[in-house]
């Protein structure tokens, strides 16, 4: 086997060397090294005899409490109800085709080959019919209305459209507020002050409850839009500052060549400022990004199940009680894998638009 094909080379080694010494280089090293071992050594085989080893994966609730480990079968049992909530079993081929679609559209989207006008076209297109999708009444599907919409289902429509409909709108409002324009600049500055001073638990109480108020007679608003109404001013909220930072970023060089190039206003933001800009905030980006899908998990208080509070509902299965711990570890397991990815994913943002440093 030569040495660019072997599993373990001189490089690694090096560095497994490197890292060893410096672990038990000092008394201070050695003790916290020594700590952290026997943390490990203290920690890892209870919890390898509760999760795997004495594990039920199939079986009752009787199995499990006999076997006394981890209760896996708990999850096979609602994992379903996790991912469609009460949506109804003989239909639940709309969800899966829903989230199918989305996920399909979010992976095209992380594809740069993609970045064009049909892209927006494509969401467009693909919003609509995952609504329709979802709530019938046409088409000869059956009418299911968006109270039986729950689970991780719920968790996804929140979490991309609204980022979706927030992200422009961000773009929009940290614009406004570095215009010269003294009444753009003070509406914009207090649609972001005023949505960024109160939680987003009083922005959804204000949705499902002022926002009625607000429309013509015999016109209501489905509760799932007022949801997404809030968390989309919610996250613009957010972006905005994160956008704006990035434009006070720029060396004023910047403006100066775009303007001496003769560019209009928006030119220059589309083609010069506006993609570094944001290319410098990813991180700050992804971060928002990250906190906000977690946010998701609010809008039970307003009666929208979300994956989270689907899985705390099953709990309450009298056939099902005492397995908790299960119910929490999966919910972490699921969040940590959706954020974890979206952080990899912003690395290869990083990366690809700064080649230089590399």
């Amino acid at each position: 086997m030569s040495a660019s094909t072997a599993p373990i080379g001189p490089a690694f080694l090096e560095r497994a060397a490197t890292f060893v010494r410096a672990c038990f280089t000092g008394w201070f090293n050695i003790i916290i090294t020594l700590s952290c071992i026997a943390l490990l050594v203290w920690l890892v085989p209870p919890v390898v005899n509760w999760a795997f080893i004495n594990a039920t994966w199939n079986g009752t609730a009787q199995d499990c409490r006999a076997a006394g480990g981890a209760c896996w079968a708990f999850i096979r049992e609602k994992f379903w109800f996790s991912i469609f909530g009460l949506y109804p079993y003989e239909e639940r081929w709309r969800p899966a085709t829903m989230i199918a679609v989305l996920v399909a559209m979010v992976l095209a989207s992380t594809q740069r080959r993609f970045w064009n006008q049909w892209l927006l076209v494509a969401w467009v297109v693909a919003a609509i019919g995952m609504w329709v999708l979802m709530a019938g009444g046409v088409l000869g599907l059956s009418s299911v209305q968006t109270r039986l919409w729950g689970g991780l289902t719920i968790t996804g429509i929140i979490a991309v459209y609204g980022v979706a409909l927030g992200y422009p709108l961000a773009v929009v409002l940290a614009l406004g507020r570095r215009s010269k324009l003294p009444i753009i600049r003070w509406f914009c500055t207090g649609i972001i002050e005023c949505v960024r001073g109160v939680p987003l638990i009083s922005l959804l109480f204000m949705a499902a409850i002022m926002l009625p108020l607000f429309m013509p007679e015999g016109v209501t608003l489905d509760r799932l839009l007022r949801v997404l109404f809030a968390y989309t001013l919610f996250t613009a909220a957010y972006m905005a500052e994160v956008v704006r930072g990035g434009l006070q970023a720029m060396p004023r060089g910047q403006y100066e060549a775009a303007e001496a190039l003769g560019l209009s206003y928006w030119k220059k933001m589309r083609l010069v400022i506006l993609p570094q800009a944001l290319t410098i905030t990813i991180p700050a980006q992804v971060n928002t990004f990250i906190g906000l899908f977690k946010d998701t998990t609010l809008v039970v208080v307003i009666g929208v199940f979300d994956f989270f509070t689907t899985l705390r509902s099953a709990l309450g299965d009298s056939a099902w009680l005492g397995f908790a711990t299960e119910a929490y570890v999966y919910a972490a397991v699921t969040y940590f894998v959706l954020c974890f990815a979206m952080s990899k994913y912003s690395q290869r943002l990083e990366r690809d638009f700064t080649p230089g440093q590399r």
